[in-house]
């Protein structure tokens, strides 16, 4: 068994609990005649025990097995694991058993029962319509046409042609929902290697692309899946060129799609789930702090509506989305110190990687806790958090979030006065950004502004900051240089040079001020 594979091995072990584990337990000896001669299950024990593949220990420990058994070893215990896994998750995914009574209609068609065989097929489809799977729905749907043109069952007079319309209906149906969801997928591609467009020239670009690919097909005319999808489309396409009012429109949908038919929960949770992080990240964009909060209530009671512990797939991600919504939420009140509680606790499931988040997903928190250092005043752990960003090995995704890492890391060592440092690093930071495509102004001034920096006379430096800040004021008029104030709130840092205050203080004000004006306008 290669190498990646013993270490699949060895994940699949390690991601079981306590009850599955002991469901294989009993699976493999309620099928295994001789319990002690199950080779397997030895493997498993060593395995699950220790948490390594040692070769020579197995080896040690297991009786008369032989070096060159050890692979169809791993090999089948690996299958008896999924195998297992399958059998205990049956009832607490739809899909699964879906595909399992599919699997038993298929018997009965092998053995010539093909009534029963029918009948199994009938039931399997009215459940599967009632969840709108209709890849599945098609697929008993050819079933059905292949024993009904093989044998005569007697079946209702024109089955054959409601059979024929059902599936050209179903492939349309299919193929729509398809584009869309091809679309969406591009959409957020583009958006994981660009990030939001910076000038015209983008803009045109990502309009032409949408309009290039949208699919010829009306809303109403999409099945459940096909209208997720369609959502998706528009809300990444209007996240990309800064119209976050429209883009929340489209999570709005997105979301209610699923709340008025919470039977789509269950059979998709991660897709709701993402519907709702998105919808929170516009409203943080546009600052529409009651409506934020209202929302992050709904993800913070999903647990009650949905078991998390049958699913690792949507725990862990019912968990990104806590931890990094709750992150924003002390980024709008401005309570950077009271935030980092979160991070023992988001470093503890990066560090053993139970949930198996993506890179880009650990990248995007190293930042967000870089800046609850940098808002609470402690700029050395600040610069640990954006040295994991900053020394990755080329990383083809977000350039906007590595830009930002290394200009906040230059802000950084100037408060903690390494001049000299920050000397040294202008030209490393310089060099990158000269790789970046369609650097912002914003970037482009606030970098001229720490280059020079060091050179500035202290007596000098209070102007300085006034000048850069009017600057930045002047420039935030132009929408494409809003979004680096999201993530790089430099205004606010200004702010507190000027006025020799703390970050954290100044956008505690500015949430106050906020706050008061929302009172007078419900008022």
């Amino acid at each position: 068994m290669p190498k990646q594979k013993t270490d699949d091995l060895l994940k699949l072990v390690a991601s079981l609990n306590r009850a599955e584990k002991r469901h294989f337990r009993l699976f493999v000896k309620r099928n295994q005649q001789a319990n002690a001669d199950i080779l397997f299950l030895q493997l498993f024990d060593i395995l699950e025990r220790t948490g390594e593949y040692d070769e020579d220990y197995i080896l040690k420990r297991i009786d008369g097995i032989k070096k060159s058994q050890l692979s169809n070893l791993k090999a089948h215990l690996y299958k008896q694991l999924l195998t297992s896994l399958r059998l205990l998750n049956r009832n607490k995914d739809e899909e699964i058993l879906l595909r399992e009574n599919l699997d038993y209609a298929r018997i009965l068609y092998n053995k010539g029962l093909y009534r029963q065989a029918l009948d199994v097929l009938d039931k399997v489809k009215k459940r599967a319509s009632q969840v709108e799977a209709n890849t599945v729905v098609l697929e008993i749907a050819q079933f059905e046409k292949l024993i009904e043109g093989q044998y005569i069952t007697r079946s209702i007079e024109g089955r054959a042609e409601e059979l024929s319309q059902e599936c050209t209906a179903l492939t349309k149906k299919i193929t729509t929902s398809n584009a869309f969801s091809n679309l969406a997928l591009r959409l957020y591609g583009l958006y994981l290697k660009i990030g939001l467009v910076s000038n015209e020239q983008d803009l045109h670009m990502v309009k032409t692309f949408f309009r290039g690919q949208l699919p010829e097909a009306q809303f109403d005319d999409l099945d459940f899946w096909g209208k997720i999808s369609y959502c998706q489309a528009y809300t990444w396409m209007h996240l990309m060129c800064h119209e976050f009012p429209l883009c929340y429109r489209y999570t709005q949908r997105w979301v209610d799609l699923f709340r008025e038919n919470e039977k789509m929960i269950e059979a998709n949770a991660p897709l709701y789930l993402k519907g709702i992080h998105n919808q929170l990240a516009i409203l943080f964009n546009m600052w529409q702090y009651d409506k934020f909060v209202d929302e992050l209530q709904h993800l913070e009671l999903f647990p009650h509506q949905y078991d998390l512990t049958n699913n690792v797939n949507v725990q862990g991600l019912y968990h990104l989305y806590q931890f990094d919504h709750q992150i924003r939420k002390h980024y709008m009140e401005g309570t950077f110190t009271q935030g980092l509680g979160l991070v023992p606790q988001i470093m503890e499931v990066i560090d053993d990687n139970r949930y198996n988040w993506d890179d880009h997903r650990i990248m995007i928190f190293y930042y967000r806790i870089a800046c609850l250092y940098f808002g609470s005043g402690d700029n050395d752990t600040a610069i640990d958090y954006l040295n994991l960003i900053i020394n990755q090995r080329s990383p083809n995704y977000r350039s906007d979030i590595q830009a930002y890492s290394r200009i906040l890391s230059l802000i950084c060592h100037f408060e903690m006065g390494n001049v000299q440092l920050v000397e040294y690093q202008v030209k490393s930071v310089y060099r990158f950004l000269a790789k970046v495509e369609h650097l912002q102004e914003t970037q482009q001034l606030i970098f001229r502004f720490l280059r020079r920096l060091p050179r500035v006379r202290e007596d000098q430096l209070r102007d300085e900051f006034i000048k850069l800040k009017a600057k930045l004021d002047k420039v935030a008029e132009n929408p494409f240089e809003r979004r680096p104030f999201t993530f790089l709130d430099i205004p606010s840092w200004l702010e507190s040079k000027i006025n020799d205050v703390s970050v954290e203080e100044v956008l505690r004000a500015k949430f106050e001020r906020m706050r008061q004006v929302e009172e007078i306008n419900n008022d």
